[in-house]
């Protein structure tokens, strides 16, 4: 009998583009057998789905905290009457031949690596958005998943969504004519995060050389350790890379999934808050295909009590606005609505935000065709690698008052009417421009090919941040 390491070896040799190999184990009723790893939020809504899904068995829990390890299985053993077993250490959990696939729902900077042990160890993968915190390490992902031939799912939910499914062709079609603008929407009602002294000292409870990962070794002056790493660039990518791949994701697929952008510029801020994260709560980011203009605007501050309204723009808070010759798309996931030129209904799509994206994962891993997977891992690479580039053009813009950034604007006429909205509601907030400044990122062109910066104000500067130093051990490895 050929070995698992042999026949790795020579599948990858006679693969294809993207061949699939056999599924190596299943449970004696052919259910694919699960781990979830990361049990907090996101991860306690795929252990529901696990179980909802025919032909899916959950096995395994697996978190570096072991009060919230513990916790989500006691959860699951009430609710469920399932008894799973618990690992701290991710690497054990892959060694065991009882698991068939792993469900990713950990920090933006473990997923990468995550993903590609789990290739390496033989198993397929469900990871969650943005599937990488940068962009040279999504190309890895890639080569991993088409090396060891595994199936790898991305968690864009709204790929799934029926209402988006049946509304994104209608509008290919022509129905309303031809798109000339495209807006993703991200106005989100977040706090401060809260600013600490001295260091944080985490949880007993919780492995934190692990927890850290491919991540830097740095200080945080944040209160707590869980979720809040988002607004940290060290293991998040702000809003941007956390609601925003979501609606990042809808503007590629409503433009027909182009190949990355040609330019790309961002400005924004964190505003109000005075407190330990580093990344933009306030943003606007100009992305470049060609003749369509396309914006992302993240509008993060709290709805102030005596505001008595919170942020829109068109009804729509979160989402994407389709604008074509004979009318307009508003919506995401859900579905949407279709309006005319004089603001009147003319056609609805009702969704259900996606209920069949688990099943479809567990379809794909039984069938092993990359056909039967609801959200590809190239496509949703690109889409993470939005949030990634206008991050970087962020990161490498310069500080400016107010005044100098509506100068600034002023000669797109676009980006000044988002930033008229944007200035309305700082002034509501009271937030001294003139102290708390904007960053206006540069302009940079974007090459596909080679998946770098070629030109632009400080365009080597801004390579530099397309992949990440790692910590020693947690190396995100180069695959061929």
């Amino acid at each position: 009998m050929l070995s698992r390491r042999k026949f790795i070896k020579s599948s990858a040799l006679a693969a294809s583009a993207f061949a699939i190999t056999p599924s190596w184990a299943k449970a004696a009723n052919g259910d694919v057998r699960v781990a979830v790893v990361g049990v907090r939020g996101r991860g306690k809504s795929l252990i529901k789905d696990v179980f909802r899904t025919d032909g899916a068995r959950l096995v395994a829990l697996c978190d570096v905290d072991t009060a919230e390890l513990s916790k989500r299985a006691a959860a699951v053993d009430e609710e469920y009457g399932v008894t799973v077993s618990q690992e701290t250490d991710y690497r054990k959990l892959l060694e065991r031949k009882d698991i068939d696939a792993v469900v990713l729902t950990t920090p933006n900077h473990w997923h990468a690596l995550q993903t590609i042990w789990g290739c390496e160890a033989g198993k397929d993968v469900y990871v969650e958005k943005p599937v990488c915190h940068s962009v040279w390490e999504g190309r890895q992902m890639i080569n991993a998943a088409k090396k060891y031939g595994k199936i790898v799912q991305a968690g864009f939910q709204n790929r799934s969504d029926i209402g988006l499914k049946e509304a994104f062709p209608w509008i290919h079609a022509g129905n309303i004519g031809e798109i000339k603008m495209v807006r993703g929407l991200c106005y989100r009602n977040r706090a401060s995060i809260g600013k600490i002294d001295s260091p944080l000292v985490p949880p007993k409870t919780v492995d934190y050389d692990t927890w850290l990962g491919p991540a830097e070794d740095q200080p945080l002056y944040r209160p707590e350790l869980h979720y809040d790493w988002h607004w940290d660039f060290n293991t998040g990518n702000g809003d941007l890379g956390n609601q925003g791949p979501h609606e990042l994701d809808l503007i590629r697929w409503v433009l027909g999934d182009p190949d990355h952008p040609q330019k790309v510029q961002s400005i924004g801020g964190r505003f109000g808050w005075n407190d330990a994260g580093n990344t933009p709560n306030m943003g606007i980011t100009a992305f470049d295909w060609g003749d369509i203009p396309v914006l992302f605007e993240v509008r993060n501050l709290w709805v102030k009590p005596e505001l008595n309204s919170a942020p829109n723009f068109k009804g729509s808070r979160v989402g994407v606005i389709v604008t074509c010759e004979g009318g307009e798309f508003r919506g995401g996931r859900g579905g949407g609505i279709i309006y005319d030129n004089d603001g009147k209904k003319m056609k609805a799509f009702k969704g259900d935000g996606g209920f069949d994206h688990f099943p479809a994962f567990i379809r794909a891993v039984n069938s092993r065709k990359e056909s039967d997977v609801a959200a590809h891992l190239e496509s949703s690479f690109k889409s993470s690698s939005l949030a990634h580039l206008g991050n970087i053009s962020y990161l490498e813009g310069d500080e400016a008052n107010g005044r100098t950034t509506e100068k600034f604007v002023s000669s797109d006429s676009n980006l000044k009417e988002a930033y008229g909205r944007f200035d309305a509601q700082m002034d509501e907030w009271k937030i001294d421009q003139a102290k708390e400044l904007w960053s206006l990122g540069k302009e940079l062109k974007f090459d596909s090919k080679s998946e770098k910066f070629v030109s632009g104000k400080s365009f080597k500067q801004a390579n530099k941040h397309l992949k990440r130093a790692y910590r020693s051990g947690y190396e995100v490895p180069a695959i061929a």
